[in-house]
């Protein structure tokens, strides 16, 4: 009964101040105000004294009404809310990964791979109502998970995403086209790339900017995210004979004005990522630009409670009309 419970009115319960008041009239002012005698024996009053002292009963049962009312008109009662959600307009997005070798560089902790990864799967958490697919390149690109509302499976393929099963290279071109290539039969609304990149392009049969061209032509948006801190970083340049990748220092080499270029042409915008919170508030900013349309319909069912209370008042006041009339009438 108490689930959702509210007033309507509730200034209505003002008024409660008023019952103090009257009982202070009633119990203490009011009584003062009836007439008094002095007799010799009481004895044969025994009974009627008795039922004297019971008949502040009269006003306890008028107050109790009073309050019952003044509840009443506050209208109390319950509300039970149902709600229907109905997205109005999804939105498809591919995110292209660069997985080349330099994105295994330590610039972002553990390195660039790894910190992308973490912050990919809390962006795909963060679109329950659309659906997601993804393309990986490097010398060449593939799709790892085509579009689609199931977000385990992007969750499970951004987690096992790895360097070393592409060829080497950074095609920006190709990672853009087959991203494009994936998107473009989408019937969604808004379609949108999230094309990330550590490097120059170096590689691939695409022309990036065509590839731009044919996403614009298209109406797809790209986002383009440069990963990388300014000046020099730690790169992985071979493998030692024990099978572990040796690292040296060199600078950081990132096409910053092609990346520019690309999120220009197609309404999009380029983001550079220095390190780990700038990665992270990157994916946050294009969260909160793509935003999907939902429509909300809540329901609500009323269940009057103030019946009760007027029905409770109707009979107290009735209990004391009896009273009053039956055996107190001797003290009226």
């Amino acid at each position: 009964m108490w689930n959702n419970f509210e007033l309507t009115n509730p200034e209505f319960l003002w008024l409660l101040v008023l019952i103090p008041l009257l009982a202070i009239w009633y119990f203490f002012v009011h009584k003062k105000d009836t007439a008094t005698f002095k007799i010799s024996n009481t004895k044969g009053f025994v009974e009627q004294s008795m039922l004297a002292k019971l008949k502040p009963l009269l006003n306890v049962l008028r107050l109790l009404a009073l309050i019952s009312l003044i509840l009443a008109m506050a209208r109390p009662r319950n509300v039970e809310v149902s709600k229907k959600v109905k997205t109005t307009s999804g939105i498809d997005i591919v995110m292209a990964i660069d997985v080349s070798s330099s994105m295994l560089a330590k610039d972002l902790k553990p390195n660039r791979l790894e910190a992308l990864k973490e912050v990919a799967t809390s962006f795909v958490k963060q679109r329950p109502n659309d659906r997601i697919g993804v393309v990986v390149y490097s010398g060449e690109s593939y799709t790892q998970t085509p579009i689609t509302s199931d977000k385990r499976i992007v969750i499970n393929t951004i987690k096992q995403l790895k360097w070393g099963d592409i060829d080497g290279g950074t095609a920006i071109g190709m990672g853009l086209g087959s991203a494009v290539n994936r998107i473009k039969d989408s019937k969604a609304k808004s379609k949108v790339i999230i094309l990330l990149s550590d490097g120059v392009n170096n590689s691939g049969f695409v022309d990036p900017k065509i590839a731009a061209e044919l996403a614009k032509e298209l109406g797809i948006k790209v986002y383009t995210v440069g990963i990388g801190t300014n000046g020099m970083a730690e790169f992985p340049v071979e493998i030692d004979f024990n099978g572990r990748l040796v690292y040296r220092v060199l600078p950081v080499e990132i096409d910053e004005k092609l990346l520019q270029f690309i999120a220009k042409k197609t309404d999009g915008k380029y983001f550079r990522a220095t390190d780990n919170e700038k990665l992270a508030s990157i994916y946050d900013e294009i969260n909160k630009l793509e935003k999907t349309e939902i429509e909300e319909y809540k329901y609500y069912n009323y269940q009057e409670r103030y019946r009760l209370l007027v029905l409770l008042a109707g009979l107290l006041i009735v209990l004391e009309m009896v009273l009053k009339f039956t055996i107190f009438k001797s003290f009226i």
